[in-house]
């Protein structure tokens, strides 16, 4: 019930990964009536998609801790609470981060190890392989121990859905330098050179992000946020600038015909609703946050993202090797 448009946008989405996805069940958690209308005059295998009635909504603007204390009948919860009971293997939300955040970790807690969960998404890249980048958000005040589980959690992660043996791991910073960076960075640094538990690479500058040279890029929640916001607004900003630039005129509509191949290629890779889904890594069960303004193909991918989680049994394969390259860690020799 929770986003810019809510179910609007997600019953639609969700018709959309049912025909994708034959072996895919759904259960749409909100006001019956409102979700009822949206299906009628739909069709669908009732089999695959049901309903769990929800009597209240989140709101975007609610604090995490009014939603905890006075929503537990809301979509949000009601469908956190179907994942902890193993009716449903995934959550997936555009509704309030803070409060989805604060919600998930209540009901299902963070996996032995991991002092908080962190948001983890896909970036594109030049290289043509996709870079994973965290936290987006979730923890804007981190220690160097919070950065050093992020990046154990972003490697295995990486390893067990983009089949990479190795993940280059690498720490967001304002240069490649030693020196460079705050104490946060340094110290982070410091405990990543010292384990074997991942594949430590170094710093990393803001203009390499989408190089490639990469497979993971830590850095706290203000900091991954920012950039994540940035880069979401540059893409939005090319693709005006293409697009007023191409119909300024007859000569420009004619070289936008002749370059299209190209414009559609470019405009596919840079698309942030091809990238929508990230994932709550760190929790015992699966939580997707899809944007809040996610239209219905962006909401679509966020539930794919969720079906590959569930296909690769993230947690648990995190559960298992989060807990032995944590004990690497500690004993480097």
């Amino acid at each position: 019930m929770g986003g810019d448009h809510g179910p609007p946008v997600v019953v639609p989405a969700s018709l959309q990964a049912l025909k994708k996805c034959p072996a895919l069940h759904l259960i749409l958690v909100g006001d019956n009536d409102v979700l009822q209308e949206q299906l009628r005059n739909q069709s669908y295998d009732a089999s695959r998609l049901t309903i769990q009635h929800a009597s209240q909504r989140v709101e975007m603007d609610e604090s995490p801790s009014q939603a905890l204390r006075s929503k537990k009948d809301s979509s949000m919860r009601v469908a956190i609470n179907l994942v902890k009971e193993g009716v449903a293997e995934a959550c997936i939300s555009a509704g309030n981060t803070g409060a989805l955040m604060a919600t998930a970790r209540f009901v299902l807690k963070t996996l032995p190890g991991i002092d908080r969960p962190a948001i983890i998404s896909t970036f594109p890249t030049l290289s043509g392989k996709n870079m994973r980048m965290l936290d987006l958000g979730a923890n804007v005040d981190s220690s160097p121990e919070h950065l050093f589980q992020f990046a154990v959690m972003g490697s295995v992660l990486a390893s067990a859905v983009d089949n990479i043996k190795e993940p280059k791991v690498c720490l967001l910073n304002i240069g490649h330098e030693d020196i460079k960076g705050n104490e946060l960075v340094k110290a982070t640094a410091q405990l990543l050179n010292q384990t074997k538990a991942v594949c430590y690479a170094g710093y990393i500058e803001g203009d390499q992000l989408y190089q490639g040279d990469a497979d993971v890029i830590v850095c706290d929640g203000f900091v991954g946020n920012v950039a994540l916001k940035a880069s979401e607004g540059i893409a939005i900003f090319i693709r005006n600038l293409l697009k007023e630039g191409y119909t300024r005129n007859l000569f420009t509509k004619f070289a936008a015909l002749v370059s299209m191949p190209i414009l559609k290629s470019l405009v596919k890779r840079m698309d942030p609703d091809r990238y929508n889904g990230a994932c709550l890594i760190g929790l015992t069960g699966i939580v997707i946050k899809s944007h809040g303004g996610a239209k219905i193909s962006a909401f679509a991918h966020a539930i794919e993202e969720a079906i590959v989680q569930v296909e690769k049994n993230i947690p648990q394969r995190i559960s298992t090797e989060v807990e032995q390259l944590l004990k690497l860690s500690r004993d480097p020799s």
